[in-house]
């Protein structure tokens, strides 16, 4: 559904960013896209949305060059990025001038999305809170029904209540057709939703796999002790505390801890990857 092969990229006066970055996104999943401020993890939003060009290397997007955008890309991709403008109309007509370019636009999906968000359609854009705003394009980016839909730290503005509304809505909303793309820092939102973890580090894509896999190859231990050192992968102190992740030699699925494995990833990679490659050669 989205192939990046080989792309290279860099901004002007500037190291490259990317370099030889291949990725390949299916349908049916929700991708959750880490890394730390500088990584690239907008640069390569941006690419898939067809916004910034490879310098070499290709992008496709459902079957298209995203640098293209061509229309019949573009009304089957929507984007909500961290910064936005909205303009002084109501969310009614809003929805009125734009849900046109969206073929599969879906008004009484809409409205249902707006009362879970309790958004009343009369509200003027300009006139209502930032997280607000949000809700409102997250509600219309699902109702367009296109099949890549991309959000750039959608939580950010968001209250406990509405996080919890926004992963249950995004659940679903998935289906075997669509493919979602979730950057942000807020790892812990993510948790139970995302089927997919992809960390992004130095322009390079240092993991990725599925939480299934993540589950059953590791253990993340809020409490190391009594634990052989031999076992950790990575450790952090905590109040009181040292946690980390350990090799799972249990074969029982563990709870995933975003927030944990991100840190381990960022420091140690190499050592958690490996353990990926163990487990395969010993199933095989």
């Amino acid at each position: 559904m989205i192939d990046l092969t080989n792309v290279r990229f860099g901004y002007k006066k500037h190291k490259p960013l990317f370099s030889d970055l291949n990725l390949h996104l299916a349908s049916g999943y929700i991708y959750g896209l880490l890394g730390k401020n500088g990584a690239g993890k907008t640069s390569l939003l941006k690419h898939i949305a067809g916004l910034l060009y490879p310098d070499a290397g290709e992008c496709r997007v459902l079957g298209y060059r995203a640098e293209d955008r061509l229309p019949a890309m573009l009304e089957d991709i929507y984007v909500i990025p961290e910064e936005f403008e909205l303009p002084p109309v109501s969310i009614a007509t809003y929805a009125r001038m734009n849900a046109v370019f969206y073929s599969k636009f879906n008004h009484e999906q809409f409205a249902r999305y707006l009362r879970e968000f309790e958004l009343p359609v009369e509200n003027k854009l300009s006139a209502i809170s930032y997280g607000q705003k949000k809700k409102f394009l997250i509600a219309f980016g699902l109702a367009t029904n296109a099949r890549v839909l991309i959000l750039d730290e959608p939580t950010n503005g968001l209250d406990i209540p509405s996080k919890s509304q926004f992963r249950k809505i995004m659940a679903s909303a998935l289906d075997e057709s669509r493919l979602l793309i979730i950057s942000t820092h807020q790892v812990r939102d993510l948790e139970n939703l995302i089927d997919v973890v992809i960390v992004l580090e130095n322009g390079q894509i240092v993991f990725n796999h599925n939480t299934a896999d993540i589950a059953s190859n590791l253990a993340f231990e809020q409490n190391l002790a009594g634990i052989p050192a031999g076992e950790i992968l990575y450790a952090e102190d905590v109040p009181g505390r040292r946690a980390g992740i350990v090799r799972n030699t249990s074969g029982v699925e563990t709870r995933v801890d975003l927030e944990l494995l991100f840190n381990g990833i960022i420091q140690n990679h190499r050592s958690i990857n490996e353990q990926f490659i163990k487990q395969s050669n010993y199933a095989q």
